[in-house]
């Protein structure tokens, strides 16, 4: 179906496709335990993995990027996901 020769590429999807595992699961057991106080618990535990996620598919990424892109670019690559993690920390 899907031919990936670039390891980050195919790296980077693998984590997403972890990442959507972990939260059709958890909206399954939601669904299970149906009570508000669980899915609240369940939805708790979600709250790390996506910025887990976030952190991993970025990092492999920036690897990716890192012979590939002159340096100015690189700087306004990463600056612009520090600003990413600026607004998720400040609001």
């Amino acid at each position: 179906m899907f031919f990936v020769t670039d390891k980050i590429v195919f790296g980077m999807a693998g984590m997403r496709v972890l990442s959507a595992a972990i939260e059709f699961t958890a909206a399954m057991l939601m669904l299970k335990y149906g009570r508000v106080e669980t899915a609240f618990k369940i939805n708790s535990v979600l709250a790390l993995v996506g910025p887990t996620v976030l952190i991993c598919v970025t990092s492999l990424g920036l690897a990716g990027l890192a012979g590939k892109v002159p340096p100015a670019g690189m700087a306004a690559v990463i600056f612009g996901v520090v600003l990413i993690f600026i607004g998720i920390n400040k609001f």
